[in-house]
């Protein structure tokens, strides 16, 4: 990684992104019959089973950074933290306003946990691969 400060404020946004997600998915799977228009086949254990899955892309992200393999853990970060837009999702089967307060509240912050992560993945990311090409260019 970049930097002390860089490595450190990824890793915080990499715990608030998965601690909002998670309680957006505990919040849909608990009180699943509070969101509008879900569709009816949908189980509590399917959302969780998704969680599950989505969190399993940012963890196998996490191994590979912790492996050295930046570029490809960081890209796998990234498409963890786009997962978190999907929660917008709620929002195209009803609109926010039929939707409760918590719900809201839910949703919003784990999309605003998946931008942050986002931006700063593909910062580090952009970082990397500067840095690559100039280790190219000087040999």
């Amino acid at each position: 990684m970049q930097t002390s400060i860089a490595s450190k404020l990824f890793s915080g946004l990499v715990a608030a992104y998965f601690f909002a997600s998670l309680g957006h998915f505990t919040h849909n799977a608990e009180f699943i019959c509070e969101y509008p228009s879900l569709p009816a086949w949908l189980t509590r254990a399917q959302i969780y089973a998704v969680w599950a899955a989505n969190t399993a892309v940012g963890v196998l992200g996490l191994c590979l950074l912790h492996k050295r393999r930046l570029a490809a853990g960081l890209v796998l970060v990234a498409v963890y933290a786009a997962l978190g837009f999907d929660g917008l999702g709620h929002y195209a089967l009803a609109p926010m306003e039929l939707h409760p307060l918590v719900a809201n509240v839910t949703i919003l912050s784990e999309v605003a946990a998946a931008a942050l992560l986002l931006a700063m993945t593909l910062y580090l990311l952009a970082w990397q691969l500067l840095q690559r090409r100039q280790n190219q260019v000087a040999l």
